[in-house]
């Protein structure tokens, strides 16, 4: 039995448009911000409303249904994992990034007559 430790589930909406790239080797990938929110009340019982944004990345058969059917305020519930990468600017600056791969995705939008 295989031991996933690295999963992650968000519902959400998309923060942008996909942008959706194919590559030479013909696979395609997608793109897009979501944003998780929470609302609570802070100690004088106010209702707040905290966002969260995401970094989405999907694959192959994962994108082409992004590009076709996703675009900006569509909800989503997706699972992935997380992926963390660094790179250096031009001025030597060390720049960390953490994004989700999606593996699976669900559209939660109502059906448009």
């Amino acid at each position: 039995m295989k031991h996933i430790n690295n999963t992650v589930n968000l519902i959400g909406n998309l923060g942008m448009d996909p942008e959706v790239k194919k590559l030479d080797d013909g696979k395609s990938m997608a793109r897009f911000s979501l944003a998780t929110s929470e609302v609570y009340k802070n100690a004088s019982g106010e209702q707040v409303k905290d966002a969260q944004w995401h970094q989405i990345v999907a694959w192959g058969k994962t994108a082409e249904i992004v590009e076709k059917y996703l675009k900006k305020g569509s909800k989503v519930a997706v699972e992935g994992r997380l992926n963390s990468r660094k790179y250096e600017t031009d001025k030597g600056e060390k720049k960390y990034f953490t994004e989700v791969v999606i593996n699976e995705l669900m559209m939660l939008d109502a059906k448009k007559d």
